[in-house]
């Protein structure tokens, strides 16, 4: 499923959204008048300008002075997405999350006065590039989903004009951060040897279990927009025959090992896991 139309919600933004709406070869319409308004409100405006039935889930771009979001339209809910490298609740993370002392540190290796380069294949909304970003690793963040590389891209933007106004320490993060629009087989296969990263990340999509408020709203809107992570398997393979020093796997705690290959090790936590496949 692709966005069928895009709605602008800041007077000061036509430029971008004009850009986004020839990209995608969608209508914009005009919702400056909500600029301000409450979030029930927004939604109740894009309601009536898109009915979904029962057998269809529409997406909506929405372009606000927060920057760009991609809105699920369903009978039943409206769930919004951003990419988003500087909230509050980012910013705490960054700074008490634990360090090199988390999982995902622990899982690439980030032991090392030299933190990897660590090229994330499946980069979603970017946010464990941005922690590992903001541990000192060089990131490439690789996104095949024109909505998702298009949030991707809005989120370092306004993150951006956020940090140079109020926080240099981030934009040193986004300088790590790079964004690259194509298919994660396709890069990683052209990539000449003196330019593959030491690690590659991958966290494929795992078929949802549950409709429960405990599921996270991204993965909801990422199901509906993209459906199954039919190569995962294959993903697996060609990051191996990439990555210098070895690949890491998110995966929920229960699933079964990507293409069934068993790791070389496993760190488990309440949720999730890593399995590390190393390469000698």
């Amino acid at each position: 499923m692709k966005a069928s139309l895009l709605v602008i919600l800041c007077p000061t933004q036509k430029v971008k959204a004009q850009f986004l709406a020839d990209q995608f070869s969608i209508p914009i319409i005009d919702g400056s008048h909500l600029a301000i308004a409450k979030p029930r409100e927004i939604e109740g405006f894009v309601r009536s300008i898109v009915k979904p039935n029962h057998s269809e889930t529409r997406f909506v771009f929405m372009l606000s002075d927060l920057g760009l979001s991609l809105s699920q339209i369903a009978e039943d809910n409206l769930l919004s997405i951003r990419a988003d490298f500087y909230s509050p609740t980012v910013n705490y993370r960054r700074q008490k999350g634990g360090g090199k002392g988390q999982m995902i540190a622990k899982a690439i290796g980030l032991n090392s006065p030299t933190a990897p380069h660590v090229l994330d294949a499946t980069a979603g909304l970017g946010g464990d590039a941005f922690v590992l970003a903001s541990l000192g690793c060089p990131v490439t963040m690789v996104e095949r989903v024109p909505e998702v590389h298009a949030l991707l891209a809005d989120g370092l933007r306004v993150a951006g004009a956020w940090g140079s106004a109020k926080d240099q320490t981030l934009i040193a993060i986004l300088k790590r951060m790079t964004l690259v629009d194509s298919d994660a087989a396709e890069y990683m296969q052209t990539l000449e040897d003196t330019k593959k990263p030491e690690v590659v990340y991958l966290d494929p999509m795992f078929p949802l279990r549950t409709k429960s408020a405990q599921v996270k709203k991204e993965m909801h809107v990422f199901h509906q927009l993209i459906g199954k992570d039919v190569d995962a398997d294959l993903l697996l393979q060609i990051a191996q025959e990439c990555a210098q020093k070895r690949v890491v796997v998110k995966r929920p705690r229960i699933a079964p090992f990507l293409a069934g290959h068993e790791p070389n090790y496993t760190l488990e936590g309440r949720s999730n896991r890593y399995d590390v496949y190393l390469n000698h």
